[in-house]
This record gives structure tokens, sequence and C-alpha cells, in this order.
């Protein structure tokens, strides 16, 4: 049976972390279009406004931040499956932004995607066997049919799934069990890197647990890397190596996830922390709260100076003059975006 799942070790830098990912100045602009024949650009949707941050090979960043932040288009355009407005993409050293599209279609054995509704991602006319092995034969990858289908069958069991069930359907499967057969696809290529997008939100609180732990076993056994986009704090704590926060298209702090719950510097951080609840009810009573007011502003249309200035409970006057505040580093691996800072 092909059931050989292992990737390869590489050698590592020597600070014993190797940058598999490099995103520089990453824009993702949705023009907004007025006319009904002539149309013409009268306006953009900032979804991503200059990003940057690294991602090394090994570990589980975490990108976290309120609903519209921009999270999911970061992870698609560094994909790919968005064409970037403009910025820097490289991927094992390559750059995806110029490759030419059979290149990149290459590339993308390498690099694969979880996708948050685990229902819409999969044909439902489509057998879960017939799910899975699809990137085997769009890359021509296993052409013998009877060791196809011994892999498809060993990926299945290693989800913790039936391998008997690759002649069923999706609608056949509880939510869990269809997040499984989407991670089983996304693993059939023996891909490095996977995007996470809100992998667990949609599933029962009950099976969260069990995929996330999942995810770290196969991230374990197969040496993969996780950009992970989630809400629930909780579950980032307990999954991620490093966590980036995002606010309007932009990070507001990255750091490590222990120094970022320990030590959040940036106000739109704190308000995200202290929203987590506790359990310990003498603990919850003397915490800090960070409450904020509003929503968060339109990205086609920013407020002047920083983003985060209209719901900011810190705000002065040096945020409403001057530019965004530049992500800098407070301190040794913690980064923030802010003038108090």
């Amino acid at each position: 049976m092909v059931s050989t799942f292992a990737q390869p070790q590489t050698t590592t830098t020597s600070e014993n972390r190797e940058v598999l990912l490099s995103v520089k100045n990453l824009k993702k602009h949705f023009p907004i279009s007025s006319g009904i024949i002539f149309q013409r650009q009268v306006g953009a949707v900032k979804a991503v406004d200059d990003v940057s941050f690294n991602v090394y090979r090994g570990e589980t960043l975490g990108v976290v931040g309120e609903s519209g932040c921009g999270k999911s288009t970061t992870g698609r355009t560094v994909l790919q499956l968005y064409k970037p407005t403009s910025g820097s993409v490289v991927f094992e050293g390559k750059e995806l932004t110029t490759m030419p599209a059979e290149e990149l279609r290459k590339m993308r054995r390498r690099m694969q995607m979880i996708f948050q509704d685990p229902f819409a991602s999969l044909n439902p006319r489509m057998s879960v066997g017939r799910i899975v092995s699809e990137p085997l034969r769009i890359h021509n990858i296993i052409p013998n049919k009877k060791e196809e289908q011994e892999y498809v069958e060993a990926l299945l069991e290693r989800v913790g799934l039936n391998p008997y069930y690759v002649n069923r359907y999706p609608h056949e499967f509880s939510g869990g069990q269809r997040q499984r057969i989407g991670i089983a696809r996304a693993l059939a290529l023996k891909p490095s890197f996977i995007v996470a997008d809100e992998p667990i939100s949609a599933l029962d609180v009950s099976i969260q647990a069990q995929v996330v732990n999942l995810l770290e076993d196969l991230q374990d056994e197969l040496n993969l890397t996780y950009l992970f986009i989630a809400h629930d704090l909780s579950m980032v704590r307990h999954i991620c190596d490093r966590v980036a926060v995002m606010y309007l298209g932009k990070i507001v702090e990255l750091a490590t996830t222990d120094e970022l719950y320990d030590n959040p510097l940036h106000p739109y951080t704190q308000a995200l922390l202290s929203a987590v609840p506790v359990p310990d009810p003498l603990v919850e009573a003397k915490r800090q709260r960070f409450i904020l007011g509003g929503d968060v502003p339109s990205p086609a249309n920013p407020p002047r100076g920083c983003n985060f200035n209209t719901r900011c409970p810190v705000e002065f006057g040096l945020c409403h003059e001057e530019p965004d505040p530049e992500l800098i580093e407070v301190k040794p691996g913690h980064w923030a975006a802010c003038h108090r800072v």
C-alpha cells in the first residue's frame, strides 16, 4: 500500500529557523467601479494594505482579528488565489507574484489550503475518493489506478476516517468528518505549507479540539508549516507558535504566543484579549476591560491617521495627524504599530 507521507528534512539557518515564506509590503485592493456600460474605478477596498511577515519552517503562525480585517484575503493572496495589487511573496526561495502560470501551477503542490466551510468547499457531485484523488490526477502524481486508490484510502485512515468511505458523498458526513476530508485533500500532494482558513469555526465545540489535535499530529509527523487564521483566541494560544493581530488590512502586533498573551502592547490586542473569558471568577473580577466602541471602519474609506483612532481608548492628537504608524520591533521578536508604544 502506498502510504508514505513523510516530508523531506531540510537544513536550517544559523538561528535554527529557516524562512519558508517571506511576505513583504503585500497589498490587495479590490476596485470599486461606477457606471453600467462605461465602468470606471471610483475607489478601492483596501482588504490587505502593506502587510509584511515571515513564516518559519515547521511553525504555526496565527492570524487573528475581527471579521473583515483581511485575514482570509491575506491567506488567499499569499497562495496567489487572489493576484496581489503589489508586494512580494517568496516561498521556498521563489517569488510567486511574478512566476509564470505553468511554474506556479507546479508550485501549488507545495502549498495547499484548508477552507472554512467544509461543505461548500467539497463538490457534492463527487465521491470522497474522487475529491481526495483529484489533485493527484491534475498533477499526474500516481498514474496507476490501484496505487491511487490505496493512497487515498491511506490518507482517509490517517485523518481518522474509515477507508471504506471512498464511495460516499459529502452530504453523508457530519461537519467534522467533512473537514477531515478537506484535510486529506490538502495532504494529498504532500505540501510543506498549509493555509488553514478558520478550519474549526464552522464545527461544534466538541469537534473543534479533535480537528486541532489532528492538525498538530500531522504537523509533527509530516513537518508541516501552518498559517492558521482564526477568531478563537484560546485555540490560537493552544496551537500557534507566533501570532499576528490584524486590523483593517494591517498587522498591528506580532509576537510569540506567550509574549503576546502575557504582554500585549497594542490597544486593539488588549481589547481582543480582554474579551476572552477566564474560568476563575476571582481572576475575572479583577481583570481590566478594554471595551471598544463603534464598528470597524470601511476598508474602502479608512480614517485619516491611524486606522484604529476611531475606536482606540488611548488615542491622542498624533493618532489623527500622523500616517498610520509603522510596525516596529519594540523588543526582540515583539513588533507593534502604535504611537503610544
